[in-house]
């Protein structure tokens, strides 16, 4: 049931990180406020594509 997702920062659009979510019971997309190497802050990471 569970998937691997990556996490895109919101304003540079680099794929930072990697998480599992489930499917089921969190069908929407996952937001974190993680930080980026590449803008050398915390900014807000989506779920994107793979």
């Amino acid at each position: 049931m569970r998937e691997i997702v990556t996490l895109v920062c919101a304003e540079c659009k680099q794929k930072n990180y990697t998480t599992t979510k489930n499917k089921k019971s969190a069908p929407d997309k996952l937001e974190f406020k993680k930080f980026c190497p590449f803008c050398r802050t915390h900014t807000l990471h989506k779920e994107g594509k793979k």
